[in-house]
């Protein structure tokens, strides 16, 4: 009885098929897996690891399949590797037997699908050096590697199921993309200008100012305070005034030119006189008939008739005004008598323009004027201004705001404002901005901040062809933000 006893231990240790079969069989925990790594490469993911069976001893009739499974994140996804099949000394005579003999159906992982098939010899070393791949799918980032174990043998041997997870696998390469901020250009000498129009009324080819005639006493009154306004700011110097004279098409163009200029000429000597200005300051010049301002002016004039013919007479005329003033007369007496009345009279005028420095501010100054004349600040003074009360406050807010109305195309103010954007997540708004100003494809860095925007917006062919352009100009940061976009779309 004893020696019975002795030899169905046995038995039980070397074939593990002879145990209850309603125990389930797992070979899986006196496997070692070392060296495991899984990494991309190319169009597929490689599974590279060391498989070391020493300390199996697996039954005769057992097969064992190692199935190498990555895992989707969600789970929802799974693909296998080729298993690895572990056979013991029996099930490999039935293995090379189903070989032979065609009619005989071939144990399970045998068809030829595994990556290698092992006799395992019971109380030997034995390892297999694992590698294989396969394609690549996106849903992979982030998932993990799951070794799955089968365990298969004869008719009333045990079978089994068991896995193991291995760890993370793939994770999402997240970009490290470099921005900086701009800073405002100086304005070591603030130049600011007013142009205004005077709409004085003449004589017939007389070029003398009565200030008594019709309404010229407002328009010189205009002209004088707006003068005044700006020589009497202690904050301002003026450093010249610059009067335009136009006139309407009627009469010869010489004529008109010449007309023109004496007009000027008589305006600018009355501000020399009245506002005790240098007259060197003051400058004048005749353009003549303004044409460009004709035709603009056509199409506000309320249900004239004739004014395609007026349009093509012009545009057929190009360069010959006279001729085409000619034509233009022997329009309609009625379409003329309006052009007469209500077109040209706006065409003849006087335009000045007031040109002066205005001094730098201290930061209290500053924030005064950022309420008074915010147009007189440069932007490193509104800069300033704004840093001196932090960002996320109101001040500066205010005076951000003031930036981007005053200075709309400066590459500090328009980077600042794709910054914004882009640390509040709004990529497209960056974007928008961005790709719709000028200056952003003369500044490498505000290519850069396009093409990282464009980049987070998933638009990767563009961003980076703005990124590859920014780094010839010679921007450091795209140069990284490049290296960094290719590692991102080696994962798609």
């Amino acid at each position: 009885m004893k020696r019975t006893t002795i030899i169905s231990l046995v038995l039980a240790v070397f074939c593990p098929c002879m145990a209850s079969v309603a125990d389930e069989v797992s070979y899986l925990p006196y496997i070692d897996i070392n060296g495991a790594s899984v990494s991309k490469a190319g169009a597929n993911v490689e599974l590279s690891m060391t498989v070391d069976v020493s300390e199996l001893r697996i039954g005769t009739q057992h097969t064992v399949a190692l199935i190498p499974v990555i895992v989707s994140k969600d789970g929802a996804s799974e693909a296998e590797f080729p298993p690895i099949v572990i056979d013991g000394r029996t099930r490999s005579k039935v293995y090379y037997r189903a070989q032979v003999l065609e009619s005989v159906e071939l144990p399970p992982y045998h068809d030829g699908g595994a990556e290698t098939i092992m006799l395992r010899d019971n109380g030997e070393q034995q390892s297999y050096d694992y590698a294989a791949a396969i394609p690549y799918a996106r849903w992979m980032l982030d998932g993990r590697l799951e070794i799955r174990e089968e365990v298969h043998g004869c008719v009333n041997c045990q079978e089994g199921r068991d896995s193991l997870d291995m760890f993370p696998v793939l994770p999402e390469y997240i970009p490290d993309y470099r921005l900086a901020a701009i800073e405002p250009e100086p304005e070591p000498v603030k130049t600011r200008m007013e142009t205004r129009t005077a709409r004085l009324n003449f004589r017939q080819d007389s070029h003398t100012i009565r200030p008594d005639y019709k309404d010229n006493r407002a328009q010189l009154d205009t002209v004088k305070n707006s003068i005044e306004a700006v020589r009497d700011d202690r904050d301002l110097e003026i450093t010249g005034i610059f009067i335009t004279g136009y006139a309407s098409p009627e009469a010869s163009e010489a004529y008109n030119k010449a007309l023109s200029q004496r007009r000027a000429d008589a305006l600018r000597e009355w501000i020399a006189a009245d506002e005790d200005i240098d007259l060197s300051l003051v400058h004048s010049e005749g353009k003549g008939e303004d044409w460009n301002g004709f035709v603009s002016s056509l199409d506000g004039v309320r249900m004239l008739a004739g004014l395609d013919r007026i349009k093509r007479i012009i545009s057929e005329n190009e360069g010959k005004n006279d001729w085409a003033e000619l034509q233009i007369q022997k329009l309609d007496d009625e379409i003329y008598r309006r052009l007469l009345n209500e077109v040209y009279p706006p065409l003849r005028r006087l335009e000045y323009r007031i040109e002066y420095n205005v001094k730098n501010f201290t930061l209290e100054e500053a924030r005064q004027m950022l309420d008074e004349r915010p147009d007189l600040l440069s932007l490193q003074e509104i800069y300033m201004v704004a840093e001196s009360y932090g960002k996320g406050t109101s001040g500066y807010e205010k005076a951000m705001a003031a930036a981007a109305e005053f200075y709309p195309d400066s590459p500090a103010v328009l980077g600042d404002r794709a910054l914004a954007a882009i640390d509040g997540g709004d990529f497209a708004e960056a974007a928008r901005l961005l790709s719709t100003s000028d200056v952003t494809y003369g500044n490498a860095e505000l290519l850069n901040m396009l093409g990282v925007a464009r980049a987070q917006s998933g638009r990767y062919d563009e961003a980076a062809d703005c990124l590859g352009k920014a780094a010839g100009m010679g921007s450091e940061s795209a140069v990284h933000n490049l290296s960094e976009l290719n590692k991102v779309t080696d994962q798609l």
